[in-house]
């Protein structure tokens, strides 16, 4: 993984803030991501959405303290990634998710959301979800899922 060390730290710092408040983090994130794409939903139509955000908040407690740890991690996210191609997540989607998480980083860090942890924010979104796609997609990206 290509994060320097200042942009590990902030992320790592800013998500310790984010968990004392993971529950509202988390129906944020729900909340954005379908307002800004309805279609999701369909996804998440059998979900305990109660459950679903415990998930999101320990998966990315999961990403964020295994950025010391890509060798780790990178498995991780690979199977992780196979699996919502296997739910009917499409590649685009992961744009729809991002852009979903950083707005409600925003929301949740408040004045601790400057610049440069938005920006580490969004390096290690893309990182996560580029070992992700890869894996859920390289070579398969016109099959139907399962």
């Amino acid at each position: 993984m290509a994060l320097s060390d200042d942009q590990k730290q902030a992320v790592q710092e800013t998500w310790a803030q984010v968990v004392p408040i993971a529950d509202t983090a988390a129906e944020l994130f729900y909340g954005r991501l379908f307002e800004l794409d309805p279609s999701l939903q369909r996804l998440f139509q059998t979900t305990d959405m109660q459950e679903q955000r415990k998930k999101l908040m320990q998966t990315l407690g999961v990403a964020v303290s295994g950025l010391n740890r890509p060798d780790q991690l990178t498995p991780v996210l690979e199977d992780l990634g196979r699996r919502h191609f296997q739910y009917g997540v499409k590649e685009q989607d992961y744009n729809t998710v991002g852009a979903a998480l950083l707005w409600t980083l925003e929301r949740g860090l408040g004045a601790a959301f400057t610049p440069f942890v938005r920006d580490a924010w969004a390096e290690t979104y893309g990182l996560v979800a580029g070992i992700m796609r890869h894996a859920a997609y390289d070579g398969r990206s016109t099959q139907a899922p399962a």
